[in-house]
């Protein structure tokens, strides 16, 4: 009986040049699409943020205004929030714990705006530019009429 032997296959465990520069050329295309996505998030992430801050100073001026039946001045501001105001109109009722800990300042770094006019209340941040009035990431963010 005659045997005869075969050679063994020969199979390679690494990649070719081509297989890894097309993987190159993918992990490229998809950077270029989702990095600029990725990049404008934080904007966004900033944004929500004031809005979030806004009606939770809007909650504790419905508080303030519970207790004392009427908002602060403008002049006695968001300050009234954490300790008692002097001036008019006089907060005979308010709260001795305050009605938050500590004023926030806006995702940008800047203090949140409050106006009184009759009874229209608003509170607001001037945006990232922390300048009146802008469009996009710049635009002023609102809580009127609480």
């Amino acid at each position: 009986m005659n045997i005869v032997a075969t050679p063994p296959l020969h199979r390679s465990s690494g990649f070719t040049l081509i297989e890894i520069l097309v993987v190159v050329v993918i992990i490229g295309i998809l950077g270029a699409v989702i990095v600029p996505n990725l990049l404008s998030r934080p904007d966004q992430a900033r944004a929500t943020a004031a809005q979030v801050d806004l009606r939770t100073l809007g909650a504790a001026l419905d508080m303030y205004r519970l207790d004392n039946f009427q908002y602060p001045s403008t002049d006695q501001g968001l300050e009234a929030l954490v300790s008692q105001p002097s001036g008019f109109p006089e907060p005979k009722n308010w709260n001795p714990d305050g009605y938050i800990k500590a004023l926030p300042t806006d995702p940008w770094g800047s203090p949140y705006r409050y106006e009184r006019s009759g009874s229209d209340v608003s509170v607001f941040s001037l945006g990232a530019d922390g300048t009146e009035g802008g469009e996009g990431t710049a635009a002023d963010i609102y809580l009127e009429n609480i």
